[in-house]
């Protein structure tokens, strides 16, 4: 930043996460910055972009990274968005850096990397300690989601929530605020931390203050199974379907999300979806992991049949959707590689029989689909049989 014009005689801090992770030694992706004791008047004259809509943030002319005038914020309603927000160049460094959440992400950094700490966030990372700020905590339930998140992240560094902010995220989940979190928000959250390398920590975590009893009931009706889909968020197919080509994380979240929920009913896993309003990728794999699982079950008690194969097959819709087969012979693979590799060879032996074949023989209409069940069930049932 030395030798910017655009920010020449402005005081300009690093702020948040590029702070707290370049400590860690985790990477640093993004930087956010604070500017101090500007006017919105005089970032426009240097020629920053206005992008803010509901507080002052703007690009910069060259680097196009976001600086953010110095606020504060005032709880004025339910929920996450019930704030008053004011920025003005009287607001101190001190005052933008209590608003935020967790102290760990309250520290700022000067041009020259010189720390400024006022809230101890430094003596919490090395004690691996998430904390809250102030008492001004409880003004936004979507810390309680933000806070796990952070325990997703950095579980496996030791860190663990501090009590005195459990107890906060415990008063939240009580008090009904959660409730005016909208789907969209929730799922943001989640979905995040399905990317994180503890998952199992994030909805650990909300258990045990009672935000998941709120937010998402259906994954702790039986605690037993809970337990097992959190164990089961670890084992994925790592080099089969389409993880194997997985840049950005999101075919691993959405694998990790069809694991938790694919022990539930249809009518479950629905509302839940429903109810985060799950994009139509997460609800169709998590579906289709469930058709797998049950399918895994029924092997278990008695040798399949072609006739539940060819269900399966039906089912996962892998006759107009042969991209879906991999994904879910990967999974059954984890625990029945034999069945999975039967199920690859019956598949490859009953998509040779098409309909176009069936129409040049005379049938039509029902008949044509019951004859290409027919025949394709037979073709399963002998390779099930070779394979014994």
């Amino acid at each position: 930043m030395s030798g910017d014009r655009f920010l020449e005689g402005l005081e300009v801090y690093c702020v948040g996460g590029a702070v707290r992770d370049a400590r860690l030694g985790w990477p640093v992706v993004d930087r956010d910055w604070v500017v101090v004791g500007a006017s919105v008047d005089e970032m426009m004259r240097r020629g920053f972009t206005p992008v803010g809509r509901d507080f002052p943030v703007f690009l910069h002319p060259v680097t196009h990274e976001e600086y953010a005038l110095a606020r504060t914020e005032r709880k004025r309603g339910h929920g996450y968005t019930g704030f008053e927000v004011h920025a003005s160049p009287e607001v101190s460094l001190e005052d933008d850096l209590v608003r935020r959440d967790l102290t760990i992400n309250a520290m700022a950094e000067d041009t020259d990397g010189t720390l400024t700490d006022p809230y101890h966030g430094l003596h919490d990372l090395d004690a691996k300690r998430l904390r809250h700020v102030s008492p001004a905590f409880v003004e936004d339930p979507l810390r309680v989601l933000r806070t796990a998140r952070f325990l997703a992240r950095y579980r496996g560094l030791g860190f663990t929530i501090a009590e005195e902010t459990l107890s906060l995220m415990q008063w939240l989940a009580d008090s009904g605020e959660l409730s005016h979190l909208v789907a969209e928000r929730v799922w943001t959250e989640t979905e995040k931390a399905l990317g994180e390398p503890c998952p199992e920590a994030y909805f650990s975590a909300l258990d045990a203050c009672g935000a998941l009893a709120v937010l998402m009931p259906e994954l702790i009706a039986d605690r037993d199974a809970f337990a097992s889909a959190l164990a089961r968020l670890h084992h994925l197919p790592a080099t089969q379907g389409d993880i194997a080509d997985d840049d950005d994380g999101g075919a691993r979240r959405r694998f990790r999300w069809a694991r938790l929920v694919e022990h539930l009913d249809d009518d479950s896993r629905d509302a839940l979806a429903e109810r985060l309003k799950l994009p139509k990728a997460f609800a169709d794999l998590a579906r289709q992991a469930a058709r797998t699982r049950a399918l895994r079950s029924d092997h278990q008690a008695a040798p399949l049949t072609a006739e539940q194969a060819l269900a399966w097959f039906s089912a996962i819709d892998a006759w107009r959707r042969e991209e879906r087969l991999a994904p879910q012979l990967a999974l059954l693979a984890l625990e029945a590689p034999d069945l999975a590799r039967a199920l690859d060879d019956a598949y490859l032996a009953a998509r040779t029989i098409e309909p176009r074949g069936l129409l040049e023989e005379g049938f039509k209409g029902k008949a044509l689909g019951e004859e290409l069940d027919r025949r394709r069930q037979a073709a399963i049932a002998e390779v099930l049989s070779d394979a014994g």
